[in-house]
């Protein structure tokens, strides 16, 4: 209920209020005559509120399968529509100059302290990025691309193809906090569209009204503090994942009732191998082993978020 509430409801909560008000208002018509907008009579006033509510519960239905499409349109997913195509190529260039320029200034010899810090901080910023040849569009999509290709692969794991498989593996807290993260990506990223949205149709309904032009500004502050968010909960989300990985890929191996290695160069080859057989290029040539109590993977997990599944493993 919380998640539907924060992640659906409340975003388009929001933006049918943004509509009714200027319509209310009359806006689209004319000049606006605020005090037309909200009902005098308490029964009116609570047929509004009911309306809002209808409204936002069947716009939140509607738009609930497309969630993982909204978050994807702003990571940077672009390359499928030829009229973005182009405009991606250049804001991945714009990204990997930013990127070069940030461990450049990260590089600079430095003794005083508070420079220090700072330089610390540059050197922190560029190492939760992907590499320059795997850059995205948008600092959305790059701090999530950093845990997607980073997680797993540092143990030899494909992360997006093992990912879904892992998630069933971890405990309880960790499960917690993964979806309390995946969620406040999700509210950030549907409040940036609700605000975009708001600023689009408040060009319209003022066009004529200069002196509410100032509202399109607001809209557009909010769509950026919102999409600022995101991209904080989205680095926290991959910090995240390479902890899943830290704390669980052993449990991944007596899952699938594999042996467990007995060094580093054994983990790498066996989790490669299990790669391979997630992506259909073969099958593991190992015994199984078969133990009582082997399997982490309880039924509490059994019914994790079906969007951060689809998600993560695309």
């Amino acid at each position: 209920m919380r998640r539907v509430l924060s992640v659906h409801f409340a975003p388009c909560a929001l933006f049918v209020a943004g509509v009714l008000a200027p319509a209310r208002a009359g806006s689209f018509s004319g000049r606006s005559d605020w005090e037309a907008v909200w009902p005098e009579r308490p029964e009116a006033a609570l047929g509004v509120l009911l309306f809002v509510v209808v409204c936002a519960a069947l716009l939140g239905l509607l738009l609930q399968p497309f969630q993982v499409r909204a978050v994807r349109v702003l990571e940077g997913y672009w390359d499928r529509w030829p009229v973005t195509a182009g405009l991606a190529g250049v804001l991945t260039e714009v990204q990997r100059r930013r990127l070069e320029a940030l461990r450049e200034r990260a590089a600079v010899p430095t003794s005083d302290a508070v420079t220090q810090r700072v330089k610390a901080d540059r050197a922190r910023r560029a190492g939760a990025r992907p590499p320059a040849h795997l850059l995205l569009p948008t600092a959305l999509g790059n701090a999530l691309r950093a845990g997607e290709i980073r997680a797993g692969e540092r143990y030899g794991l494909a992360t997006l193809a093992s990912w879904p498989r892992i998630y069933m593996q971890v405990s309880d807290r960790m499960a917690e906090a993964l979806r309390s993260t995946r969620e406040a990506l999700e509210v950030a990223t549907n409040l940036c569209w609700c605000f975009l949205a708001l600023t689009a149709l408040f060009g319209v309904a003022f066009y004529d009204e200069p002196d509410l032009w100032w509202l399109c500004g607001c809209g557009l502050l909010l769509a950026a503090i919102a999409y600022k968010g995101a991209i904080t909960a989205a680095q926290t989300y991959s910090g995240l994942m390479h902890v899943v990985y830290d704390l669980h890929r052993f449990d991944l191996a007596e899952a699938l009732h594999l042996p467990l290695p007995g060094n580093a160069e054994d983990e790498e080859e066996l989790f490669t191998r299990i790669s391979d057989l997630f992506a259909g290029r073969g099958r593991p040539d190992l015994p199984y082993e078969h133990r009582d109590g082997l399997s982490r993977a309880d039924d509490s997990h059994s019914s994790a978020d079906a969007q951060h599944m689809d998600r993560e493993s695309r």
